[in-house]
């Protein structure tokens, strides 16, 4: 009796143990569904959240309004400023997405005013000459300040004013180029005139050899080239060309169709420029310099420092900033200055016919 109730005690808790482990087993394939089924929802909802902000980044990208702008010459990181406002996003804050091309200055403004750039940085001579036949393009922001001309020399040639040229031996890149008139202008200062010098003609590629080995006593060329020069181990000295015939560099030019049916644009541009201007100004020249190399200008890279240099020494001192801006602001046009440029145009030949400057510059809408 008592082992037939062992027996039956046994079999009902082996019973129980078996129903206690297939509700366990039970619970645990439960719990596992529904993790799966979270995790499930979680990647769902994670998806679609990617998918809504790559469609809302898409739909972002499709309301900026593309424009894009023709720089003198190639990508240097010079042209940071520029560079800097696209990729910080400033021009984006305009609704702007812009594109860089680059071609020489006459031809710039050509296809500026044809409309088949919006925007243009040549020279400030070249767009003088263009308007002056004709061409309907305005300054819509004055970017540089002053010329970037000067003669530059040997620290031992004894050169210390434009007199001393007479009878030497002095390259430009051509007669008709900005520099020869500056050199024009700096001779006649002294009295003299540039047939008192021996121009010689030597390419943009080869006028800093021709300086540094001898073959002329004096070039007329940029001025950042003497900071280049002095950093590569040849002594330049330099005389600026602005004193002489004030210019003001490379500036903004536009078509006047533009100006007129979509100042929106225009004024959107300058003053994202402008706050890409005033980053570097606030110390981020090395920032600027490092992300144009990077991006823009790779063959810059072993000229990093030198470049740093002349944006902090130049371009922040003299190019960007000036009395005018510091009462104006950043890319301020200063009439007076433009006038006398026009004027001093026609004196040396640049342009047959002098013009009002308020036909060139652009005034922003208010």
């Amino acid at each position: 009796m008592k082992k037939r109730m062992f027996a039956t005690m046994l079999a009902v808790v082996t019973m129980a143990a078996a129903f206690t482990g297939c509700s366990a087993e039970s619970a645990k394939k439960a719990s596992e569904a529904q993790g799966t089924t979270a995790a499930a929802q979680t990647e769902a909802a994670s998806s679609k959240e990617e998918t809504t902000a790559e469609a809302a980044g898409s739909e972002a990208q499709k309301e900026l309004k593309t424009v894009s702008i023709q720089i003198d010459g190639s990508a240097v990181p010079y042209y940071s400023p520029l560079y800097l406002a696209q990729e910080k996003g400033y021009f984006a804050e305009e609704g702007l997405n812009v594109e860089f091309y680059y071609a020489a200055a006459a031809d710039i403004v050509k296809n500026v005013a044809a409309g088949n750039v919006e925007f243009g940085f040549p020279n400030a001579d070249a767009v003088i000459a263009a308007r002056a036949q004709g061409i309907p393009v305005k300054v819509v922001h004055t970017t540089y300040q002053e010329g970037l001309g000067a003669i530059i020399f040997g620290t031992e040639s004894g050169i210390q004013s434009p007199a001393d040229l007479k009878g030497k031996k002095v390259a430009v890149t051509s007669l008709g180029s900005a520099n020869y008139f500056q050199l024009q202008a700096a001779m006649e200062a002294e009295g003299l005139t540039v047939d008192d010098v021996q121009v010689e003609i030597v390419g943009t590629g080869a006028i800093l050899t021709a300086l540094t080995e001898g073959q002329v006593d004096a070039i007329v060329f940029s001025k950042l080239r003497t900071i280049e020069l002095n950093n590569s181990g040849y002594p330049a000295g330099e005389i600026v060309c602005d004193q002489f015939l004030p210019s003001f560099g490379n500036v903004v030019v536009a078509g006047d169709e533009l100006t007129k049916n979509d100042p929106d644009t225009v004024d959107g541009f300058c003053r994202a420029l402008n706050k890409a201007i005033e980053y570097i100004i606030d110390g981020h020249t090395e920032e600027a310099v490092d992300m144009s190399i990077e991006k823009y200008a790779p063959t810059f890279a072993e000229k990093r420092d030198v470049v740093v240099e002349i944006l902090n020494d130049v371009f922040i001192k003299t190019l960007w900033q000036s009395d005018y801006t510091d009462a104006n602001g950043i890319g301020a046009s200063n009439p007076e200055k433009w006038q006398a440029l026009i004027e001093s145009s026609k004196e040396i030949g640049n342009i047959d016919e002098a013009f009002e400057a308020s036909e060139l510059l652009y005034s922003p809408a208010q």
